[in-house]
């Protein structure tokens, strides 16, 4: 599957460039935070604010995963080392479809009608 948003869409939303494969992941991770409706529609078949709101969120969604994605993966919630300890606010971050997203990428996939749960 290629990618939702390209390098270009990224610096387009104000981002930092971010290499191709990381856009890959942020998209898979986004679709199964859509519980997979993305590809079950197909991107193409979308109506014009869907496409650009997730091409925003796979951007987003990539620079999250960038700046944290080593400690998303990790299957600590938190973790202390010589009494500095760190966690992830619950708050800030929303697990669905088994993606962790942001809450800004998580409001943005809620603007779509994709993230709804319930019957589709």
């Amino acid at each position: 599957m290629s990618a939702y948003a390209t390098e270009q869409d990224c610096i387009r939303f104000g981002l930092e460039q971010l290499p191709e494969p990381l856009l890959e992941r942020a998209s898979d991770q986004v679709d199964a935070a859509c519980f997979g409706r993305i590809r079950q529609k197909g991107f193409d078949k979308l109506t014009q604010f869907q496409r650009e709101t997730i091409k925003k969120a796979v951007c987003l969604h990539a620079a999250f995963l960038q700046s944290y994605g080593q400690a998303l993966e990790s299957p600590l919630d938190s973790y202390g080392i010589n009494g500095v300890s760190m966690s992830f606010a619950a708050d800030r971050v929303v697990r669905q479809g088994g993606a962790v997203v942001s809450g800004e990428v998580y409001s943005l996939l809620l603007q779509t009608g994709l993230a709804q749960r319930g019957v589709w």
